[in-house]
């Protein structure tokens, strides 16, 4: 996967999470960012790979994002390993 696909897969993730209440209430309350902070900072590829470590570290979560877009669940875990930070990384 290219660093423009996972940077897409990852702003539809981020679309999923802020269309819902309590998954963008847990995603600011674990980063510790405002809305104006998530607002200003979703362009960036490092923030787009937090966006994907959020879905990624729950397995419910992860799932309902993929059912949500027709993703293969494999999909957002090779996106975090084509964005910053993530290549220490295996998702699977």
């Amino acid at each position: 996967m290219t660093r423009d696909e996972a940077e897409l897969l990852a702003i539809r993730a981020l679309g999923h999470i802020a269309a819902d209440e309590d998954l963008l209430g847990d995603f600011l309350a674990l980063s510790g960012l405002s809305v104006d902070e998530l607002r200003s900072r979703a362009g960036e590829a490092e923030f787009l790979g937090a966006i994907l470590d959020f879905l990624l570290s729950d397995e419910a979560r992860l799932l309902a994002f993929c059912e949500s877009e027709e993703l293969d669940p494999r999909l957002p875990g090779r996106a975090r390993v084509a964005l910053p930070g993530g290549e220490q990384v295996e998702w699977t």
